[in-house]
């Protein structure tokens, strides 16, 4: 039977399925995919709290709901890091990531055209979650490759020790769950 971690996500109720990452850690699942109300709130609440942007970048695809009710609400556009080529892409930059959820390393790719709409733009970096902050310096290291200025990095939860951090933004503390 599935075990659950219950919290307030952006002010909301929610129930996140436990997940095994190995025999000696757990993780809640914090899926923000068909979850409506909590993206709406959680980029109410964030983007108050970041500076001035010109444009959110993430990475697919957990951080795609986020990013986009973000430049929805503030009218700015919004950029995806995608984990793979795809055929309308062209002269790409990328950059490895090994993150938590995810097995094995992964590359993420930046479309060539969208690697110039941040040339010496203002960037705020949005995603779902922050843990190892693997995934994050990938996406740090695309934006300043092309040329971008980072000037937040921000999430709806912080995981772990991320939550101890001074660097990113953050609504809510996610724990991490140790097995004896």
């Amino acid at each position: 039977m599935a075990e659950y971690y219950e919290m307030k996500v952006a002010g909301l109720d929610r129930k996140l399925k436990k997940c095994a990452v190995n025999d000696k850690l757990d993780i809640a699942a914090f899926i923000m995919f068909g979850d409506v109300e909590v993206t709406v709130e959680s980029a109410k609440q964030l983007l108050p709290k970041v500076p001035e942007f010109d444009v959110i970048v993430t990475a697919e695809s957990k951080g795609i709901p986020l990013a986009y009710e973000m430049a929805r609400q503030s009218g700015k556009p919004y950029v995806v890091a995608r984990k793979t080529v795809k055929l309308y892409m062209t002269d790409c930059i990328s950059a490895t990531v090994n993150s938590i959820t995810t097995a094995g390393e992964q590359t993420l790719y930046l479309d060539g055209d969208k690697a110039a709409m941040l040339k010496g733009k203002r960037v705020l970096i949005a995603d779902d979650v922050i843990s190892t902050g693997e995934s994050l310096k990938s996406i740090e290291a695309i934006v300043n490759r092309a040329g971008g200025i980072i000037v937040a990095k921000a999430t709806v939860l912080a995981e772990g020790e991320a939550a101890d951090r001074d660097d990113i933004i953050f609504l809510d503390r996610l724990p991490l769950f140790p097995k004896d």
